[in-house]
């Protein structure tokens, strides 16, 4: 039994090593069969199948009078169980993408307010609202605009600018 718990353990411990040493098998059987095993050799996956073969081993030999054989086979099952699981979640973890980030021109249409007056020739400051957070850029108009106004963006002219138009009512 002792020989399962230390599998256990190690296996555990592989577990703790992957999340310092990410990629480090990967990277070291990289090309060796052309992404035939494609994340099956990767660390975590192989500390669960370890961990699980030893604990798995030890409570079958430990509830039941299998032996050692039967406690391995039964523990080599739960092992690639295991395995099989942690793959499957660490692809799906890979896979999970988000939106793509909003952009200067996804201003364009949005309303926004005067923070700094716009004069005829020259900058000011807006505060428009993008993905639902405050954000505040230089902006540039055709007129002079008052601070507190409302405006409409009209264009993006850099990530940290814009052309607006006063809201006509």
């Amino acid at each position: 039994m002792n020989w399962f718990l230390g599998l256990g353990v190690t296996g555990l411990v592989l577990l703790a090593l992957s999340f310092v040493l990410d990629g480090l098998l990967e990277g070291a059987l990289d090309g060796v069969l052309d992404g035939v095993f494609d994340g099956l050799l990767s660390l975590p996956v192989i500390a669960g199948f370890v961990s699980m073969l030893g604990f798995g081993g030890a409570i079958v030999l430990g509830t039941t009078g299998l032996g050692a054989v039967g406690a391995t086979g039964a523990g080599a099952v739960a092992g690639v169980g295991a395995g099989w699981v942690t793959y499957r979640f660490s692809r799906a973890l890979m896979r999970d993408r988000t939106s793509s980030a909003p952009r200067g021109g996804d201003l364009v249409g949005s309303s926004a307010s005067v923070v700094t007056a716009i004069p005829a020739e020259g900058y000011g400051e807006v505060l428009v609202y993008l993905a639902g957070q405050p954000l505040k850029l230089a902006a540039r108009s055709h007129g002079p605009v008052a601070r507190g106004a409302d405006v409409w963006v009209e264009a993006s002219l850099s990530a940290t600018s814009v052309q607006v138009r006063p809201v006509e009512r």
